[in-house]
């Protein structure tokens, strides 16, 4: 399972803070090598999702593993008038933050330090929970979910968008190219972190998805759950509700 995958291997530190040090490390040049690593397809997943989100007309909006803030800044389209960003890394809220000040969305989205498996909010808070790419980096997976269902108004939507392994030839032999030698060689060249896209394409290819994800949500207590294969099943996303 994913959550014995770290990203450093003799750091004495927990998965959690080890994942909150890589990201601070990269933080600096994750947008621009996220959008080269996935030929700019990641931004159509990611307005999929904004028309979920929008359709559910929420008021309340919790993007977890928030980054540097791209779901959030779209989450401002909708019609929420609170939009929490929440994050273990400091150096990706600051990139966020700015970013947010650059649009003159600061009184809309607030970006907050925090941990996806002890989430700083009352039960039944939020309309609509959202995580891009952070539930494999989960220390306790199963932890993670309960506290998001925890938070979760009845009837709440939740959203996963995560990467996931193509099944079908060809697209099975790229994925596996692309994400064992060039994800890793593109973090080599271009990010002072050396190993951390080593983690991410690890981490990645180790986490599970599809009907096996679907059937963890379940056992957590989600209801409605389903998951939609993108760009020939390289990411998917996973949809579920709440009683």
């Amino acid at each position: 399972m994913s959550k014995n995958i770290t990203p450093y291997k003799d750091s004495e530190l927990g998965k959690k803070e080890q994942v909150a040090q890589m990201f601070d490390n990269i933080s600096g040049n994750y947008d621009g090598l996220n959008k080269v690593i996935s030929f700019g397809t990641d931004a159509k997943w990611k307005q999929k999702i904004l028309k979920m989100v929008t359709a559910s007309q929420p008021k309340s909006i919790l993007d977890i593993a928030t980054g540097t803030g791209d779901l959030a800044i779209l989450f401002a389209k909708t019609s929420a008038t609170e939009i929490i960003g929440l994050d273990i890394s400091q150096g990706m809220l600051d990139i966020g933050k700015k970013k947010i000040e650059a649009q003159k969305l600061d009184s809309k989205i607030q970006m907050v330090l925090g941990d996806g498996e002890n989430i700083p909010y009352p039960d039944n808070y939020f309309d609509v929970i959202t995580v891009a790419y952070g539930v494999r980096n989960f220390e306790n997976l199963e932890k993670g979910l309960s506290e998001i269902l925890r938070t979760l108004k009845p009837n709440g939507q939740f959203i996963i968008l995560e990467t996931s392994v193509p099944t079908k030839f060809p697209f099975k032999q790229g994925y596996a190219f692309h994400s064992k030698v060039i994800l890793p060689l593109i973090g080599k060249l271009f990010s002072k972190d050396k190993t951390a896209y080593t983690y991410l394409s690890n981490s990645a290819n180790e986490f599970p998805f599809g009907e096996v994800l679907n059937n963890i949500l379940r056992k957590i207590g989600f209801i409605d759950v389903k998951h939609l294969p993108q760009t020939f099943g390289v990411a998917t996303i996973y949809q579920a509700s709440k009683k």
